[in-house]
């Protein structure tokens, strides 16, 4: 589990650097179960994201193992505390020199989650470097609250919406997460960060899974889904979803495609959360 000096550098900075989680096999198996599964995109024409890097945890097996893993978890815990469900989760696949970038954000854009105790768990299955375009955050920035977004239409944001930050960012103090096959780091949903393209010649992959604690809500009209993956949910603000039985089965892409729907109905629905908060 992460320090009690860990706990105290994430409440200040807003994130922690990549940290060992995962051995170098274990790191090796699940990048070559996310090639296997995710490198071809199951393209929605209305997405700018494949619906198979979206919730991945729904439709494979590999991916619903990964968010459940107990060293993670043990991290997580000392973040939001022992009760755990796993919200939202997206692979972030970066074809090698290709100009696909992530614009200045903050998770807590369209997520309408309150308060904002949720957590971003980075997983590197691939070497992360600043070449690859790896994530770039701003210490110390979750503490200016959710800050306006606009969404812009370039087809190489990776966003959903290309939410990018409304006002102009300095990054002059924002530091370069690098990052080794196996290492996660942890961001807060209101830290800045960004990524730029990958200029190498290899994909750079990651995942990024979004935890909150139980008693966390979501703010809008439509009910979403979320798994428990630790302790007790004593709340019921999220309807329960099932462990895939196998990759991408009717039963799997049925409960996927289902989550999926009720996800972008909310997002769409919030023009912005600046704007409630």
């Amino acid at each position: 589990m992460l320090t009690t000096k860990d706990v105290e550098t994430y409440r200040q900075q807003g994130f922690l650097p990549g940290q060992p989680h995962l051995g170098n096999e274990e790191a090796t198996g699940l990048c070559d179960a996310c090639i296997r599964t995710c490198s071809v995109e199951m393209k929605d024409p209305s997405r700018r994201q494949a619906s198979n890097r979206v919730k991945p945890y729904l439709l494979f097996p590999w991916a619903a193992d990964l968010v459940r893993h107990p060293a993670i978890l043990d991290s997580v815990e000392t973040l939001i505390g022992p009760d755990i469900m796993v919200f939202h989760t997206t692979v972030w696949f970066k074809e090698p020199n290709t100009p696909k970038s992530v614009p200045w954000h903050q998770d807590a854009t369209y997520f309408g989650l309150a308060p904002f105790e949720h957590v971003t768990a980075w997983v590197a299955l691939t070497p992360s470097t600043e070449e690859m375009g790896c994530v770039r955050i701003l210490p110390g920035s979750h503490e200016q609250g959710q800050l306006l977004h606009a969404d812009k239409p370039d087809p190489n944001l990776m966003l959903s919406r290309g939410q990018t930050i409304a006002a102009e960012v300095d990054d002059t103090n924002a530091i370069n997460l690098i990052m080794a096959p196996g290492e996660i780091s942890f961001h807060h949903t209101l830290a800045l960060h960004q990524s730029g393209p990958n200029t190498s010649n290899t994909p750079r992959i990651g995942i990024g899974v979004s935890y909150i604690p139980t008693h966390v809500r979501h703010i809008g009209e439509t009910r979403l889904s979320a798994t428990l993956v630790r302790g007790v949910d004593r709340y019921d603000h999220f309807d329960p979803e099932p462990k895939p039985d196998g990759d991408a089965t009717e039963a799997a892409k049925e409960a996927h495609y289902d989550s999926l729907q009720r996800f972008w109905r909310a997002s769409e629905s919030i023009p912005g959360m600046g704007l409630i908060h």
